[in-house]
């Protein structure tokens, strides 16, 4: 049995969350830049070369990649055999949010739906729990900005729409989004299970690293064939037109119902600010 004192967890999660708000993830500035170097239009590429130009002056003045700090989304994968003393955890996960917000100046974007109350500290975080194996707790967190989060769809297709409907669930969803969620885009999707399942699914699978491949061979050749579709549609930049509208196309799946096939797509903006901490 592993004890995890939940000050700890505070702590350590505060830390990767101030760093995470300010440099965006590394697979992601990479994809960026790539895409920078191979862009052939002209206007998308005055476009890739401003967000670049952005990470970068980010980085530098310690400010965020993004006025929008969004919403902490976290994904906690507790081992059975770890135990939190000295406070609940939501609390200390919460706790670690209220502090990184405040202390990095970051954007208090939360509050409540029918009043429009703000919170004041950007709490409570979502959070998502899953038990595994082991003696180990990883915390996941994303921040996630609601100009791409708005663009969130949910599908409830027919089992005989197969793979052709998730193909044509994905794109669809990045074309009504238009170049309101800032593309190029990284585009989660999930499939199975039940309604709620598949869009938490959608968002888990935004937490892979942009150049990691689906370890299972028809997933990862629905996520290329997805992604060739979706940079089809040439909304490109910004919105600016281009050859690069999506950076990366992931899926997760999971069994479903007989009469049923969920999809759920969520959409992440170009600034992917996530990091993760193990105890």
């Amino acid at each position: 049995m592993k004890v995890i004192r939940a000050e700890e967890i505070t702590k350590r999660l505060k830390s990767v969350i101030l760093k995470s708000c300010v440099e965006i993830e590394p697979s992601c500035e990479d994809a960026l830049r790539a895409a920078l170097a191979r862009e052939s239009s002209p206007q998308a590429k005055f476009a890739l070369e401003m967000l670049c130009k952005n990470i970068e002056a980010a980085k530098s003045y310690g400010l965020p990649a993004c006025q929008d700090t969004g919403m902490a989304v976290i994904f906690a994968d507790i081992g059975q055999d770890v135990r939190i003393e000295g406070g609940y955890i939501e609390d200390a996960i919460n706790e670690a949010v209220r502090q990184a917000y405040g202390e990095g100046f970051f954007r208090m974007s939360v509050l409540d739906p029918i009043s429009r109350q703000n919170t004041g500290d950007n709490t409570p975080a979502m959070v998502h729990y899953r038990m595994t194996e082991g003696e180990e707790l990883k915390i996941s967190f994303l921040a996630k900005g609601f100009g791409s989060e708005n663009m969130s769809r949910l599908y409830m297709l027919k089992p005989s729409d197969g793979e052709e409907g998730i193909k044509g669930a994905a794109v669809e969803t990045v074309r009504l989004a238009g170049g309101n969620p800032c593309p190029p885009v990284i585009v989660g999707i999930g499939v199975g299970g039940t309604a709620d399942k598949a869009m938490e699914l959608s968002k888990r699978a935004l937490l892979r690293k942009i150049g990691s491949k689906n370890p299972d061979p028809g997933l990862y050749a629905l996520e290329e064939e997805i992604l060739q579709r979706i940079n089809a549609l040439k909304i490109g930049a910004q919105g600016f037109g281009g050859d690069t509208t999506a950076l990366a196309v992931f899926i997760e799946k999971f069994p479903t119902h007989i009469a049923a096939l969920p999809v759920g797509v969520n959409i992440q903006c170009h600034s992917v600010r996530k990091g993760e901490v193990a105890l």
